[in-house]
């Protein structure tokens, strides 16, 4: 494109500064909206739209994220990209169709591929959403930070600590806007409770109860031919090769809940699963969002045979600098609890799932905000105490982000502390006794067993960094 004196600029300069100029005239006419509606400005022209590709089209893409981007205008979702051959079709489908419903005629702009590396030197592409297995979240956001792509990503921000410390650096020094899938941040309640504990309303703060789902263990599954769809080398990625068996990637036949989940080597199960939403919570309000507990103890069962090896029951304690206690587990109400010296505030989803497949237990009668008083619930946060940033949407508030090149509400900093404290306690539950953590640093101190445990052997060539 070009400027009025006949330089060329970039397409994404031209998105950015675009979105600036727009963002000045609105606040000349009466303040923020979160995100501007069609119905006020009318369709986005094709300039100003924020190209986005989906990497990873499976039940969270489909159901979550995809439709979390799409209603947004400005937003164009021009790509999706899987390895698995028979769900990057499907999700092609998905989008044509939602695009030739919204349109009122036949839509059939979305590319397909099969490689991320290949879809990340589209330089059309200027965003991509990863809804990948945990294990090659970190991998893919270092590639597409590098490739100057903006970032939404599901939670957790990576598989080891020292993986989650490289994509948060990356990310940093690229400028690229990044986005942690943790929509927590982006709910009335949640927000809100962080609030009243920052502004003292349970008095000084002692203790932080999280509560977590479970996972059950499962039985030994036998060898299976490798789908001619699935090109399964790249989906173990970094770790190690094992024979395939379907329970232990992804259903074959529709979009329930993936097995993968259940695997150590993916993933460390609940504790990074909803231990990244609910831990990520209570930093938010205990002010820790760029630190992390100081000493760890606890314990965890694991299964002894069967496929699915992650923890099973648990329960974890920390410390923090600030001397609040945090206690992790299983056996308590899905959700988080503050206890402080003038009550407490207890904050949960709800009913609310992101998929229909959540491990979600039956929430019916419980409020997504109670307290030990109501009147602490029901006071007004003043001028001038803490005011947290708000956001209604959580895809809408990374949309609005990288049109105003500013930072999103759950930034990659913050995503790598929720779940390095998560891997934390996860490291706790394999050594079996207590540990001291140097946040800063981000080491065990004097304590090789657990070091060893801060990343994982990588195997050629799917390596990150």
């Amino acid at each position: 494109m070009k400027t009025e004196n006949g330089s060329m600029i970039s397409r994404r300069k031209f998105l950015q500064s675009s979105a600036k100029a727009a963002a000045l005239t609105t606040f000349a006419l009466g303040g923020f909206p979160s995100i501007v509606p069609a119905s006020v400005f009318g369709k986005y022209a094709p300039s100003k739209r924020i190209n986005v590709a989906a990497i990873g089209n499976g039940r969270i893409s489909r159901v979550h994220d995809l439709p979390g981007v799409w209603k947004f205008d400005q937003a164009n979702i021009m790509a999706v990209c899987d390895l698995d051959t028979k769900r990057a079709e499907e999700g092609k489908q998905l989008v044509n169709e939602y695009y030739s419903k919204k349109n009122g005629k036949p839509y059939d702009g979305v590319t397909v591929y099969h490689d991320y590396r290949e879809l990340l030197r589209n330089k059309d592409i200027d965003a991509v959403i990863i809804s990948t297995p945990d294990h090659s979240h970190a991998m893919i956001a270092v590639a597409a930070a590098r490739a100057g792509k903006h970032i939404y990503m599901q939670k957790p921000a990576s598989l080891t600590i020292s993986e989650g410390r490289t994509v948060s650096d990356v990310v940093q020094k690229s400028g690229v806007i990044f986005q942690i899938g943790s929509q927590q941040r982006s709910s009335t309640q949640f927000r809100y409770a962080a609030e009243l504990v920052r502004n003292g309303r349970i008095g000084q703060l002692k203790t932080v109860s999280v509560g977590l789902p479970g996972d059950p263990s499962g039985d030994e599954e036998p060898e299976m031919p490798i789908p001619k769809n699935l090109n399964y080398d790249m989906w173990l990625g970094s770790t190690p090769s094992v024979y395939y068996t379907e329970k232990r990637v992804h259903p074959q036949g529709d979009y329930n809940r993936p097995g993968w989940l259940r695997c150590e080597q993916f993933g460390s199960g609940m504790i990074t699963g909803w231990g990244s939403h609910h831990i990520d919570s209570a930093h938010w309000a205990m002010d820790t969002e760029h630190t992390g507990p100081i000493e760890v103890w606890g314990k965890a069962e694991f299964p002894t045979k069967g496929l699915w090896d992650v923890h099973g029951i648990f329960r974890t304690e920390a410390m923090y600098a600030n001397g609040v206690k945090m206690i992790v587990s299983n056996e308590l109400p899905n959700g988080v609890k503050f206890e402080g010296t003038e009550g407490w505030i207890f904050v949960t989803r709800g009913a609310y799932q992101a998929t229909a497949s959540d491990p979600v237990p039956d929430a019916q009668g419980v409020k997504p905000l109670d307290a030990s008083d109501l009147k602490i619930i029901k006071s007004e946060i003043g001028k001038n105490e803490i005011h947290l940033p708000i956001s209604t949407d959580h895809h809408g508030n990374w949309l609005e982000s990288i049109q105003e090149n500013k930072q999103p509400i759950a930034p990659v900093e913050v995503a790598h502390r929720s779940c390095s404290a998560c891997l934390v306690h996860h490291a706790v539950m394999k050594v079996k006794r207590k540990v001291y953590w140097d946040p800063a640093k981000e080491k065990f101190t004097n304590d090789d067993e657990a070091n060893r445990l801060l990343a994982r052997a990588q195997r050629a060539p799917y390596l990150v960094g």
